[in-house]
């Protein structure tokens, strides 16, 4: 007797593959765990962020009256929200052919590993707006001594020698970098223990090859462009952000005249360089590696 798995049913699981999908981004998504996070607004106006003149303490004497110095207030970086969509059409037919859990189980795993896909190429893409400096070129070899110097210019740029920093290059520069692992410094040292363990949580522990100099190196695999080479940076948690304004919905709509059911899934969230002139961008080669 065939399975009675049509749009009621569907309609049933839609929230099911609504949470694992969401289960899918928080458990497969680097990137999001490695920035600065909001959550506090929702629709598709834009989130701004200031910055404030610097200002310069000066020695005065005993009695010296202090001058006032302007404080003024300036838009730094502007997030822009933008709404990413997916559609899987399922057909009475499948239906009728899968239990309902197997087609939950397939639908859930593509939109979040679609939804992962896109969220990682934005944030990743990111890094090549860092502004606190750069260290390589396109073409070169990727080394431990131009990590050492873009982990030493961040240090700098930050103002900071023990703010919690952390690297991300393409897997291929790390496959390059591997070969002469055993280079000084290049060991498990510690890092912060709080935001460690939210990277964990998140899934980064998979992705993290090494400790160099104090900070963590966590390695993707998208975002190569046209010349082979990779775009990556060493920064601190607010040099990046993602700001998330509504998150995976799934809904289910019948379309009769086709005969099954969609499942329509969308987000909605903005992304951007938040402290850009915190981070130092990293510039290499990422071909493919044959050894």
């Amino acid at each position: 007797m065939p399975q009675n798995n049509l749009y009621s049913d569907i309609s049933t699981i839609a929230p099911d593959v609504q949470e694992d999908a969401i289960t899918v981004v928080r458990e497969a998504a680097l990137m999001p765990s490695l920035i600065l996070n909001f959550n506090d607004m929702g629709g598709l106006n834009p989130r701004k962020g200031y910055k404030y003149n610097a200002g310069t303490a000066v020695v005065v004497g005993e009695a010296d009256d202090l001058t006032s110095r302007a404080f003024t207030p300036s838009v730094d970086q502007t997030l822009t929200p933008a709404e990413i969509g997916l559609q899987f059409f399922i057909t009475d037919s499948r239906m009728e052919s899968e239990a309902p859990e197997e087609i939950r189980t397939d639908a859930a795993r593509e939109l979040g590993f679609a939804a992962v896909a896109k969220i990682e190429a934005d944030l990743i893409g990111d890094m090549a707006s860092l502004t606190g400096g750069s260290v390589g070129a396109s073409g070169t070899a990727i080394t431990w001594g131009y990590m050492s110097a873009a982990i030493s210019v961040a240090r700098a740029v930050n103002l900071n020698a023990a703010k919690p920093l952390v690297a991300v290059i393409h897997g291929y520069q790390w496959s390059v970098l591997a070969k002469s692992a055993t280079v000084a410094g290049a060991s498990v040292a510690a890092t912060a223990p709080n935001w460690q363990e939210e990277i964990t949580r998140n899934g980064g522990a998979r992705v993290k090859v090494a400790d160099f100099m104090g900070v963590p190196i966590y390695q993707v695999f998208n975002g190569i462009d046209s010349s082979t080479d990779f775009t990556g940076g060493v920064f601190p948690r607010e040099a990046l952000a993602v700001d998330w304004r509504r998150g995976i919905r799934v809904e289910p709509q019948r379309d009769a005249s086709r005969r099954g059911v969609e499942l329509n899934m969308s987000a909605v969230y903005a992304h951007g360089v938040w402290r850009p002139d915190r981070g130092v961008k990293l510039l290499f080669a990422a071909a493919t590696p044959s050894s």
